[in-house]
């Protein structure tokens, strides 16, 4: 009796277990069923908006269809109306003739008619000549010639389907920053990173984050697949830090530890923080626009940068401009043209200094170094200049077009000049027309202040004109465009000229 008692106290412990595992199914179950139904509202939302999106598509195509039906038709009514009016007005001039000869012939003065009617024989004859072949049939069909090819549409309508499930993956493990490969140089800073050694979940692109310099919050600066990144254009003498995480489909990675990052202070200064340099093997660089703690950045999203990116085919090194103070207490800059973020088209010679073009079209070059702050005066010589092109000089964003006139997008504040007059450019607007152009031998001045946040021009050691523009404010890299009628010489470093010095100390 007892043994039985026993197996059937087990069994009902198994049996509770199972019904207490069934529970807690149904209530997952009826857990599902309202995700379902969650799920089946976002769904369709998502699904009637994006049909409503080809709808909208749709009614724009159609709107611009139709008003070609009616370019078509204002043309064609434009061409009978022309000629009723043509055809009316010679009707006229006919009808009259017919009636005046109708008179003529009724005279009865013999020598009269024998006056006249050899020349109305002719005029008539004229007349009804220049109802020739031709001037009683249209100008124009009523038909309109124009057929809507829909068949593609209709049939990529029906082809109109979902395409595979999502399929869920983990999200990625945070990645490890490899010291060895980061280091600061001037205001630049290299990040490099790789994911976890045993790590097999797939990584779609990662998101490098860097505070501004002064503790603050934490700004993405760079989104993509690459795992090494120099950002350019950071604050002098400033301390920074760095994390970065991965993403895939799912989702994203927690951080990588934070890693802190010293820029130079002086000409003296070394590399910081760590002493490795990029090694050269790296050949899969990328260097983007560098980071400012002045710009309003947008919430990004994975996949997508808010900066422009720039890549070389070779290994793309650190900035090599150096830096001092001058006998005002100001940081200054020495740099070079950058051959790595130039058109194809300009042609280097003398260390990166002296820049000229193969092309006739304008073509742009920058300077390897950003300005987010303080005052930068730099000068540039003339060497050749044939034919009156008009270069033009001045600064740019990062992400400048490379391809036409410094100035012509609103990525660019520049002067260009010829040999008689300048005016100043951005975002294709022209202004202030000043008198004086240069010439072979002629020195080209830019002032940049963003402490006032102002761009000044100089030809010669003179102003050319008023302040060029105010408000500046973000990072800005000096920035010339010319093309192969021009040959200009870079002259960094240099003292702020003396027409600006004596404006900056009136009251």
């Amino acid at each position: 009796f007892f043994p039985l008692q026993s197996q059937l106290s087990q069994a009902l412990n198994g049996l509770s277990d199972r019904a207490k595992e069934a529970k807690e199914f149904l209530v997952q179950l009826r857990n599902m069923v309202q995700q379902i139904q969650e799920n089946s509202v976002e769904f369709e939302a998502c699904l009637v908006a994006q049909c409503d999106a080809l709808i909208d598509a749709l009614n724009r195509r159609k709107a611009q269809l139709l008003s070609r039906v009616n370019k078509e038709h204002e043309h064609k009514l434009k061409v009978v109306r022309d000629q009723i009016s043509h055809c009316t007005v010679k009707l006229r001039q006919t009808t009259g003739l017919m009636e005046y000869c109708l008179e003529v012939i009724k005279e009865n003065d013999p020598s009269g008619f024998l006056q006249i009617s050899d020349a109305l024989i002719r005029r008539v004859h004229l007349t009804e000549d220049q109802w020739g072949k031709g001037t009683l049939t249209p100008r124009m069909t009523t038909d309109f010639d124009l057929n809507l090819d829909n068949a593609p549409l209709l049939q990529s309508i029906h082809q109109l389907d979902f395409v595979q499930m999502k399929v869920s993956s983990p999200v990625p493990a945070p990645p490890i920053l490899q010291l060895e490969e980061c280091c600061t140089h001037n205001n630049s800073a290299t990040l490099s990173w790789k994911q976890p050694p045993l790590s097999t979940v797939q990584v779609e692109g990662y998101i490098l984050e860097l505070d501004d310099g002064n503790g603050g919050q934490f700004r993405e600066v760079y989104v993509g697949k690459e795992t090494m990144c120099t950002v350019d254009g950071l604050h002098f003498n400033s301390t920074y830090s760095a994390r970065v995480k991965a993403f895939n489909k799912t989702g994203v990675s927690p951080y990588s530890k934070t890693l802190v990052l010293q820029t130079s202070e002086d000409t003296q200064s070394e590399e910081q923080t760590l002493p490795f340099p990029v090694p050269l093997e790296r050949s899969q660089l990328r260097r983007m626009s560098p980071f400012s703690s002045t710009l309003n950045l947008q919430p990004s999203f994975p996949g997508r940068s808010y900066f422009e990116l720039r890549s070389s085919a070779h290994q793309l090194s650190l900035h090599s401009s150096l830096q001092s103070l001058n006998s005002a207490g100001e940081l200054v800059a020495w740099f070079s043209f950058d051959p790595s973020s130039a058109h194809a088209d300009i042609i280097f010679s003398n260390d990166n200094l002296t820049v000229t073009c193969n092309s006739y079209d304008d073509r742009v070059v920058l300077g390897k170094t950003g300005f987010s702050k303080g005052l930068h005066y730099w000068e540039l010589s003339i060497d050749r200049y044939d034919n009156h092109p008009d270069p033009a000089f001045g600064v740019a964003r990062i992400d400048v077009l490379k391809d036409a006139m410094l100035g012509k997008d609103d990525k660019a504040w520049a002067m260009y000049v010829d040999n008689n007059r300048s005016w100043f450019m951005h975002n294709n607007s022209h202004t202030n027309r000043t008198e004086g152009g240069i010439t072979k031998g002629a020195t080209v001045g830019v002032l940049l202040d963003l402490t006032r946040r102002t761009l000044t021009f100089s030809i010669n050691e003179d102003q050319q004109g008023p302040v060029a523009f105010e408000n500046l404010e973000g990072l800005f890299f000096p920035a010339v465009s010319l093309n192969r009628n021009v040959q200009v010489t870079l002259h960094t470093g240099l003292p702020v000229p003396e027409f600006y010095a004596s404006r900056s100390a009136m009251p």
